[in-house]
Parts: C-alpha cells; structure tokens; sequence
C-alpha cells in the first residue's frame, strides 16, 4: 500500500494535520499567501515532514473526519460602553418580563433602500439561475424605512422617509398603541443621535414613553433586527424594482403577511451565552 494514505496514518499524525490546518500561514511565516488551499496545505505537511505524499483527497478525508471545515471569516465589533452587561440586562429584563402597566416596542431604521437589483435565491430549474440586470443607475434617491415591532403583538408598524428626513423612529412607534389605552410604552433603540436629542426625550417624557437605548455595538439585542433579516430575505433578494411606491410596496405587503400570522414575542435568545455574561467578553466566542 502506498504510505501517505488515510489508512497508513496514524491517529497522532491525523490529530496533528488538523491541527495545522487551523492555523495561518502567517503562524509559520509564509507571506505569499493568507490561507491554506489544500495542495498548499500538502505541500507545507511534506515539508515538515508531518507525513509523505499525501493526496488532496485524503487531506479533504482527515480534515472532514477531524470537524475542519472550510469557514467564511467574520467580524467581531468590541463595545468600549462601560454600561454595556447593565443595558443589556436592562433589554433583556423587557423581553422576558415586560412590564405590566405598558408595552415593549423595538424600533429601528431598515436601510439604505437603493433601487437595484439585488441577488437572492429561488426555486428554477437544475443549472438555469435567474438573471438580474448587473447595471443600474442611482437617480431615483435612497429611502429609509422607519420601523416599531410591538412584542405583545409581534406586528409591526413602519413609515417610509427620504434619507435625508434626519427624524427619530421613536415618533413612529405611538401609533402602535391601541387608541384610548392610554398604556406606556417602553421602547428599545440604538444610539443613533436624534434618538437622544432634547425634542425627542421631551417628547417621549409627554407621552409616557420611557426610552431603553441599546449599548453601543450592541444592534444584535434588538429583536426587530430578526424581522429586518426575514424582511430583506423575503421580499428584497432577488428582486429588481424600478420605482420605490413599488418597492415600498413590496414591503408592505410582506409586513402585512407576517402580522396576519404573527405570535407574541418570547423566549429572546434561550440559552445563549450572553445570558451568563459577567462582563463584556474580550472576543467573540
């Protein structure tokens, strides 16, 4: 049997490939490239003579074997807020018990909305992708959506602006409330700055709306980002709308959907780590 093989290389020689494999060429002062490719990754194991001629196949077969897969980098945005575990705590003390004399509701911003074809995936036949146009102008402008998800419905009530309104989404969020309820609103925003301008918090002190701001770096806690993604996903990819009344609606109707089917909203995030969280973490996990 030719040495090189899966079958002629030991558990220990296995262990360490894999090992290999997670690190950077940088680990061992290659710069001519920033990852391994597999003939790459080969070569670098002859080399060191961690094995003899191995083939790429049965490189592929340790590194599967071993749960090396090849992995899209992401990013890891670290918040410097000093306050970041007692808002978190604060969002999520709305989330899982919301008060009893009001209503939680999440608002935030859902754009740029540019008019352009946008890639997406849908059904079709083996080897026929749909196509979109790859050109396209920018004459028509940019929309901003303004959004309010309310929790105890999970419905959500949005208002379309030109990017350049410059006005808060907290405004938007009232008409969320049932009239003659008379019921605070607890509302979780980011940090966008005319959320906290003077007219806003007088605004919000009137109206019996007491404003939860997000820390900072920290969109992820909002729950209508998880509405954002199905939006975007449903009723944005793969389509090429040449006007924004009908892209808005587009939007719309997606929104009209979804509430006409849409459950309470409980359970944020059960069982992530975030939920024992002392302190900020150094990096992602």
């Amino acid at each position: 049997m030719e040495r090189g093989t899966s079958r002629t290389i030991n558990d220990e020689v296995r262990e360490r490939i894999c090992l290999i494999a997670r690190t950077s060429p940088a680990d061992w002062k290659i710069t001519a490239f920033s990852t391994w490719s597999p003939s790459q990754l080969a070569e670098h194991l002859v080399k060191h003579k961690v094995t003899v001629a191995i083939s790429r196949e049965t490189l592929r077969r340790i590194l599967r074997a071993g749960k090396v897969s090849w992995k899209t980098t992401t990013t890891w945005k670290a918040s410097t807020d000093p306050e970041f575990i007692a808002q978190m705590h604060r969002i999520l003390a709305l989330y899982d018990t919301p008060p009893a004399d009001g209503r939680v509701i999440c608002v935030d911003e859902f754009g740029p909305l540019n008019l352009m074809p946008r890639k997406g995936k849908a059904w079709g036949a083996v080897r026929r992708p749909l196509r979109l146009r790859a050109t396209y102008n920018r004459h028509n402008g940019v929309r901003h959506m303004l959004a309010a998800l309310d929790l105890a419905t999970a419905s959500c009530t949005t208002a379309s602006a030109r990017a350049s309104a410059g006005g808060s989404s907290s405004t938007s969020s009232r008409p969320c409330e049932p009239a003659g309820l008379g019921e605070k609103l607890y509302v979780v925003l980011d940090n966008f700055s005319p959320h906290k301008h003077a007219k806003v918090r007088a605004w919000a002190a009137v109206h019996q709306v007491e404003l939860a701001f997000l820390p900072t770096f920290g969109s992820w806690l909002n729950w209508i980002e998880a509405e954002f993604a199905a939006l975007r996903y449903f009723a944005l990819n793969g389509t090429d709308h040449r006007s924004h009344d009908e892209q808005n609606a587009a939007i719309a109707a997606c929104i009209r959907w979804c509430n006409a089917r849409a459950d309470p909203k409980t359970n944020f995030a059960p069982g992530s780590p975030i939920r024992q969280w002392a302190e900020y973490p150094a990096k992602a996990a």
